[in-house]
């Protein structure tokens, strides 16, 4: 991906966004943590939910895009930022929680990912881990779909293995290797919408930013309007007016007793 994330762009969508992080949020079972980590924090959204939860801990929040640690220092600047890849560099430090809320999906290796995140728990630490499970949706199957057409293929026809998602039965081998007690839940979030152009908005700086990066200026509006004549497919307006966006996100938590 050549350019950083657009924070202002990610955050129209703040509400859909951060409703998976409460709902992870409120299912982890752990009094009086200590140290927290929000990896892959983002503008910092999803790092308030937990120091909601958790106003006495140490909260630390990192993310591999400067844009996003940026943003998070000026709205958030009595908290701790850090410009960190997850991916690639060793976070030093342990902590009572490691939380990750739709970041790993960008992060290959889910199995030494876990054993990394393991390491970097204290005894009787607690993973918490939301997934995206975009590719299962009618809109992630129409971009795949529509990047492999001949005008696209050669530069964006694969983009979509950038992005690592396993199945829940194989995230449960994963961790029931490392962890103790393991939770595994689905939540399909029904958005309602105002406008089918909203949808489109709303992943265009997540899922389908990797897509537009490959592509000129002049390219990506066709791009684009043909992932909207999709979307005008797959998700109808409804007798109201409204569109219903339905998104399938996967909860993972495994706990070191």
């Amino acid at each position: 991906m050549k350019n950083d994330w657009n924070p202002e762009l990610y955050l129209q969508f703040e509400k859909e966004r951060r409703q998976p992080s409460i709902d992870l949020v409120s299912r982890i079972d752990k009094k009086n943590p200590q140290q927290i980590i929000d990896i892959g924090c983002g503008p910092g959204n999803s790092t308030q939910v937990l120091r909601y939860r958790w106003p006495d801990s140490k909260i630390m929040g990192i993310d591999n895009s400067e844009a996003m640690i940026a943003k998070a220092k000026r709205d958030y600047p009595d908290q701790d930022w850090n410009v960190f890849d997850a991916a690639t560099e060793m976070i030093p430090g342990k902590f009572d929680i490691v939380f990750s809320n739709a970041t790993i999906q960008w992060i290959p290796d889910h199995p030494g990912l876990f054993r990394k995140f393991t390491d970097m728990l204290s005894d009787g630490g607690i993973l918490a881990v939301q997934i995206p499970l975009f590719w299962n949706m009618p809109l992630g199957k129409s971009i795949q779909k529509t990047s492999r057409m001949v005008r696209w293929a050669n530069r964006i026809g694969k983009i979509h293995e950038l992005f690592t998602i396993h199945n829940p039965v194989e995230y449960f081998e994963m961790l029931s290797k490392l962890f103790d007690r393991v939770e595994i839940w689905k939540t399909d979030y029904i958005h309602i919408m105002e406008t089918q152009e909203a949808i489109l908005e709303m992943i265009r700086s997540t899922g389908l930013r990797p897509y537009l990066d490959q592509l000129g200026e002049d390219e990506k509006s066709g791009f684009t309007n043909l992932i909207l004549e999709g979307i005008k497919r797959d998700y109808p307006h409804r007798e109201n007016g409204k569109v219903l966006f339905p998104f399938e996100r996967l909860f993972l938590i495994g706990e070191k007793c």
